[in-house]
């Protein structure tokens, strides 16, 4: 299989895209979720990454 760097830049535009359209389209709401954010203990953010994580590499079995 040959990596075709392309591919990872639109990847990475997509992100860029969908993390930019909630602060845009309600920056009160976002600044409250960050908020929430901060209350949370590092366990708990570690968990939410990793389930992050594995959601991506789901996605990426099922697709490849």
């Amino acid at each position: 299989m040959v990596f075709a760097w392309e591919t990872l830049w639109v990847a990475v535009g997509l992100v860029l895209i969908f993390e930019g359209l909630f602060p845009m389209i309600s920056p009160g709401a976002w600044r409250r979720m960050f908020e929430q954010i901060l209350q949370l203990e590092d366990g708990q953010i570690r968990f939410f990454g990793l389930t992050a994580i594995a959601l991506g590499v789901f996605l990426l079995l099922l697709i490849l």
